[in-house]
């Protein structure tokens, strides 16, 4: 359901959809992140708690063991989400923000009695298929498109909510039904903008946007009541797209110089607002509550939401391929959303299906950092594809995971077989300020203000214990360490998981120095 208004704008005013449009894959993974999870059926435990990001509750709710701690996190339960972004805009601009949320549905299945009522039951079978009493959502959106001098004259209040409803759907030739259930949801959205640099001649000025939306509902089924009962009346998988005509957005994770400031000053809550669209243009924001880099996309080859999209859809779909016809069946019976999916991999063209072992984007030279040794000649690096990172402990692994200090072998491309012919991750050096890192070294943990993980900035000042040097196929270097501290480090260190960070956010320690007298705060 879409809720559309224009506010302020010359009548008649219509932007065009496609901005938006264009965007929607990246933004339907987001409402749909862990939906449903693998094997997508009722009875697996992952999906017996659901609705993990961007749930904006009753505020009573919400706090009733305290006010919700503003952070950016958003897999908090909390009762408001704030987006702040920059935007440079020429006079006349227009703005239009649209606010997309789950609504919970209740699936009850219901039994007929022989006197005509009806009882709750947690299945009923129909012949060969089942229904299932299990939790829908329905996507709810709301639009509104304004002038931006109608914001700077004051801030425009959007009603969000939804209402309650209730639909029958008769099953098993009228021996049972499935009903399914809503509960109104109350929200509002509040949206401002406010002047912060005046445009040189000729040039756009530049403008904060807030986009803040709150949960407003009382907690009708009470303060103390369950997660799953406040889920009836919350938003979830709260997020929210900007764009417009006669304005380009500022990246807030790489910002131009002159914008820094300003940018530092942006308060978001609860959410990452970050550049949407094609690399390199400003026309639109996506404010998810699931960490993302600016300018994110699905890859190409993906047939279809899994629902999961840390994971890989060549092994997701292998896996859904291998489920028992017990288990296809109870999945199918489980939601709509699940029997899409099987009905997808299991019709799966071959040569579809052949896409999705992988893709190079594109073959250009690597830069070469200074410092670094050098490739061979013609030796070319591939650019990993959107959202291709794997994650351990909040880092972005390295992607293949050779290592080298002198590089892979000469004449050989990176994905060629003795390409780590003499390498040793655990041997290999790098030179930071001038002193030798190697596995054992002591180091001090200074992540870098720009491009760092947002879990990296905890553990800045940190002293860690070197346990790889890295090289990975663009040519950069990277250091895997374990956090001196970390009453798990010993444990991660065995499974192999750790922390990585890039050369020059290190400061090397001397063995008699490891306690953190490097002459830094």
């Amino acid at each position: 359901m879409a809720v559309g208004a224009q506010e302020g704008c010359p009548e008649g005013t219509v932007l065009p959809d496609d901005v938006f449009e264009r965007l929607r894959a990246v933004a339907d993974a987001v409402l749909y992140e862990g939906y449903l999870l693998y094997p997508y059926r009722r009875s697996s435990a992952k999906n017996r708690v659901r609705w993990q990001f961007g749930v904006l509750a009753p505020r009573e709710w919400a706090e009733r063991d305290g006010p919700v701690a503003e952070g950016l996190s958003g897999a908090v339960d909390a009762w408001y989400q704030q987006t702040e972004c920059l935007v440079r805009a020429v006079p006349g601009a227009v703005l239009r923000v649209r606010v997309r949320y789950l609504h919970l549905q209740r699936k009850q299945v219901e039994e007929r009695l022989p006197g005509g009522g009806h009882r709750p039951v947690e299945s009923l079978a129909d012949g060969d298929d089942v229904h299932l009493t299990f939790d829908e959502a329905v996507p709810r959106e709301v639009d509104v498109t304004v002038a931006l001098d109608r914001l700077l004259a004051g801030d425009l209040c959007l009603m969000a909510g939804a209402a309650s409803g209730e639909e029958h759907e008769s099953v098993a030739g009228g021996a049972g039904r499935v009903v399914r259930r809503r509960e109104q949801v109350d929200a509002v959205t509040t949206v401002r903008a406010e002047p912060v640099r005046d445009g040189r001649p000729g040039a756009p000025a530049l403008y904060r946007i807030r986009v803040r939306t709150e949960n407003t509902g009382p907690a009708r089924c009470g303060a103390a009541a369950p997660r799953g009962e406040a889920l009836a009346h919350a938003l979830m998988a709260t997020h929210t797209l900007i764009g417009g005509e006669g304005v380009e957005f500022v990246s807030l994770t790489d910002p131009p110089a002159d914008c820094e400031q300003h940018v530092r000053s942006c308060r978001n809550v609860h959410t990452f607002p970050v550049l949407g669209g094609e690399a390199g243009c400003g026309e639109v924001v996506l404010s998810s509550p699931i960490l993302l880099p600016d300018h994110p996309q699905v890859a190409p080859e993906s047939p279809g939401d899994l629902h999961d999209a840390a994971e890989i859809d060549e092994i997701l779909t292998l896996r859904t391929l291998l489920l028992t016809d017990e288990e296809k069946r109870e999945a199918r019976a489980t939601d709509r959303r699940a029997a899409d999916i099987l009905d997808r991999v299991e019709t799966m063209p071959p040569e579809i299906f052949a896409r999705l072992h992988g893709a190079i984007r594109s073959l250009e030279p690597a830069a070469q950092p200074p410092g670094q040794p050098g490739r061979p000649p013609g030796h070319r690096a591939a650019r990993p594809p959107a959202w291709s990172a794997v994650h351990v402990q909040g880092q972005p692994f390295p992607a293949a995971a050779t290592s080298a200090a002198a590089g892979p072998a000469a004449g050989v491309p990176w994905w060629g077989d003795g390409a780590d012919d003499g390498l040793s991750p655990t041997t290999d050096s790098v030179l930071v300020d001038g002193v030798p890192v190697a596995a054992g070294s002591a180091v001090r943990l200074r992540p870098a203000a720009r491009g760092a993980d947002a879990q990296d900035m905890f553990l800045d000042g940190r002293t860690a214990r070197v346990a790889a040097v890295l090289h990975d196929v663009d040519g950069s270097m990277h250091v895997a360490v374990t956090v001196d501290d970390d009453p798990a480090a010993e444990l991660n260190g065995w499974y192999g998981r750790f922390h990585y960070f890039r050369p020059h956010e290190l400061v090397p320690l001397a063995a008699t120095d490891e306690g953190g007298r490097d002459g830094r705060p």
